[in-house]
């Protein structure tokens, strides 16, 4: 490759031919890409600061009204493989644009619904482009980069999300609290919408790829070594949740602090998860595998001291952030299920989004269990190193069955 390639990389438009790209187009791009998961973000995450006020407008529980959180994370399960394979025949930049653009209507309509279960269920409709959004973003960071810095690429695409956890949700937490819960929707309503005027303009057209079908992307599902890398991200980085969902009792009931320490801790929890997609994409473009592998090996470490130590302020405040380090690991898992999925990239890709989301709810089932049964909110790290070290054995699982020759 030659010093140019360095200002300039291809494209792929239709499978065969190749597309130059600047730089300055290239970075345009990826701010594009950017915007949508800083948007997909902090509608996300906004809703877990609002709950009370959403439950006062349509007169349920706080309990009750975090089943919202459940509906949007089982649209994100439930949205990503099957809408990656029915649009398996459009172009990238097209699809980009209809997930985007389902998002963003999908919040406005959220602001203005009236009834309770009209809410529920527009969440599990908001929810559903979010893992193809994320799955096809990575597909087309990583084809405008040469080899050895495709993880970058898709880290970058997913600082989106990493930024809105330090960013977008306090800001549109805070106008919610301020104005109503129904800004902050309107908010990222309008940051879905400007993603894809962002899209339109600068991502260049593209073709679908030759021999695009929805029975060539399901022949992801038939490939052991995605189900693998699948149950990598599911069950070893569901301890990152189990840590993360009670947090905030952790650190006034355990560690002793005032509530107003919450929001440090939280915001403690999102820096380590920027440092960790900036380094880990650097670390994962060195050794992919030595990445994911060494990441589950330092969370089993990691959360077991987190529950040792949890009584201690100083100690609490440096494994949360550490755990949100752990996020390195997250790009590097994206690639993989991209690399192990041969040429049904796209819904491997977006697959991997259904993981953790899997890991969200399985790691904050786990760590409530484990509180309920008295041995307190400390204890939520013991379950994430459990986790961690059954991750890293399917991760080994998977890297052995991949060096085992075949038999021809």
């Amino acid at each position: 490759m030659t010093d140019c390639s360095t200002l300039a990389q291809p494209l792929e438009t239709d499978g065969r031919e190749t597309q130059t790209l600047t730089a300055t187009t290239i970075l345009l791009i990826e701010i594009a890409l950017a915007a949508g998961g800083f948007g997909i973000g902090t509608g996300e995450f906004v809703i877990m600061g609002l709950l009370p006020e959403v439950a006062q407008t349509y007169g349920v529980t706080v309990p009750e009204a975090g089943h919202v959180i459940s509906a949007y994370a089982l649209g994100v399960v439930i949205g990503a493989p099957i809408i990656a394979a029915l649009a398996a025949k459009l172009p990238r930049k097209t699809l980009l644009l209809m997930l985007m653009g389902l998002f963003a209507v999908g919040n406005f309509a959220s602001a203005l619904a009236t009834e309770f279960s009209t809410f529920t269920l527009l969440r599990f409709v908001t929810g559903l482009p979010h893992g193809a959004y994320f799955g096809v973003a990575a597909l087309v960071a990583a084809s405008m980069a040469p080899p050895h810095r495709r993880v970058r690429a898709v880290g970058r695409v997913m600082l989106g999300l990493t930024i809105a956890t330090l960013i977008g949700t306090p800001i549109a937490t805070f106008l919610g609290q301020m104005m109503s819960w129904r800004a902050a929707f309107f908010l990222v309503a309008a940051i879905g919408a400007i993603t894809v005027a962002l899209i339109a303009l600068y991502l260049p057209k593209d073709e679908v790829a030759e021999g695009a079908s929805i029975r060539r992307e399901l022949s992801a599902f038939g490939r052991l070594q995605v189900w693998l890398s699948f149950g990598v991200a599911a069950v070893g980085f569901g301890g990152m949740f189990a840590i993360f969902s009670y947090i905030a009792k952790t650190v006034t009931d355990t560690a002793g602090l005032p509530a107003s320490m919450i929001a440090v801790v939280l915001a403690l929890f999102g820096i380590g998860m920027n440092v960790g997609n900036i380094v880990g994409s650097r670390m994962a473009d060195y050794s992919l595998k030595g990445t994911i592998g060494g990441m589950l090996a330092l969370n089993i470490v990691l959360m077991t001291v987190f529950s040792l130590t949890a009584h201690n302020p100083v100690m609490l405040c440096i494994c949360v952030f550490l755990t949100g380090c752990g996020f390195a690991a997250c790009p590097a898992v994206q690639t993989r299920l991209m690399d192990v999925a041969a040429d049904a990239q796209t819904l491997a890709a977006a697959t991997n989004h259904s993981a953790f989301n899997i890991a969200n709810a399985l790691g904050a089932w786990l760590g409530g269990l484990v509180i309920a049964a008295g041995y307190g909110y400390g204890a939520t790290g013991y379950v994430g190193a459990v986790l961690s070290a059954f991750g890293l054995i399917i991760f080994l699982i998977s890297v052995a069955l991949e060096k085992k020759p075949s038999r021809g």
